[in-house]
């Protein structure tokens, strides 16, 4: 059209010499979709399928090194804590019992949040979990008994007031819920530091079997894994995973025994086996709970990890069931 007017211009002043054109960056042609008319730069095989009447989807481009990236991210954020759990099991005694305290809170916190729509109790439950650590570490299981019984009163009166009432016997439930599964771990873990000689040993050999199980079964789980364990709490879960992250995890704790002159190699393939085998249900149990609260993770205070709870989940169960095997195959 442009053209056209330049033509009618010229001809009605013949006497001016035309302008020579300015060069200018090229004009971007809009690509027309009419009848009729060949959409431009479109790839042939696009064409034939859109005159058959669909469109092939573009595939996403694949990033290359995502999972070093992410491997390398979990190594750096587990070294820190590996290197804190191993100095506070050295140190024992109220370092060891005050650090409990603080992982309780922090297992508290977000054990509440997860769980907030049924308005839990907070301040008895922090209260309860402290004192069960405390009373692990100055008196004996008798003491943990008494601190857990008196916090029902502690219970009631802070679910009395008008705030709480409505809905206070599921406040009540969650919260005791809390308490049991994050104080009565915490006591024994105090409970299994504290076995005169050797109990600092006793809790790195249930840390180390545990978080072995853990890492082969998730290995095992890759390269094996076609079976699965329990689809409707964790579909990642393989029986492949499972048998293997057993073998592998027994095996762990049994090695570690190797350099202990005090612990027989049969005691250590009892104990081992043992929390081998205990350490999914921890695991799963979380899962449980986290797919019925409709939670991916319980916190993010380990990056990639999750939360404090997703690392702990398997070792509340591992180190209630090393103390009493440790009591009854070593002292």
């Amino acid at each position: 059209m442009s053209d056209f007017f330049e033509e009618e211009m010229f001809e009605e002043q013949p006497a001016e010499p035309e302008p020579e054109p300015v060069a200018g960056p090229p004009r971007r042609r809009r690509r027309r979709g009419g009848d009729g008319e060949k959409p431009r730069g479109r790839s042939k095989r696009r064409r034939r399928k859109q005159a058959r009447g669909g469109e092939e989807p573009r595939k996403p481009k694949r990033k290359l090194g995502g999972g070093g990236g992410e491997t390398t991210r979990r190594i750096l954020i587990a070294i820190p804590a590996i290197i804190f759990a191993i100095a506070i099991t050295v140190a024992g005694d109220w370092v060891f019992t005050l650090a409990m305290i603080a992982i309780g809170i922090l297992c508290l916190r977000e054990y509440l949040e997860m769980t907030s729509t049924a308005r839990p109790l907070a301040i008895p439950a922090y209260a309860a979990v402290a004192a069960m650590v405390v009373a692990a570490h100055v008196g004996t299981s008798y003491s943990v008994l008494l601190v857990f019984a008196a916090s029902f009163p502690l219970l009631f009166a802070f679910g009395a007031d008008a705030k709480h009432r409505d809905g206070v016997t599921v406040s009540i439930a969650v919260t005791l819920l809390g308490v049991v599964w994050i104080g009565i771990p915490l006591a024994h873990a105090v409970f299994l530091r504290d076995l005169p000689n050797h109990g600092a040993a006793l809790l790195i050999d249930v840390l180390v079997g545990t978080f072995v199980t853990d890492t082969a079964a998730y290995a095992t789980g890759r390269m094996f894994g076609s079976h699965k364990l329990a689809p409707n709490l964790s579909p990642n879960k393989s029986i492949e995973g499972l048998i293997g992250g057993f073998v592998i995890g027994t095996m762990g704790f049994w090695f570690a025994g190797l350099y202990q002159n005090w612990l027989s190699g049969t005691d250590a393939l009892i104990i081992g086996a043992a929390v081998a085998a205990i350490a999914p249900i921890g695991d799963l149990f979380e899962s449980m709970l986290k797919r019925d609260l409709g939670k991916k993770d319980t916190g993010t205070i380990f990056g990639p990890h999750g939360g404090i709870l997703d690392r702990l989940d398997a070792v509340f169960f591992t180190v209630v069931v090393g103390y009493y095997l440790a009591v009854a195959l070593v002292y």
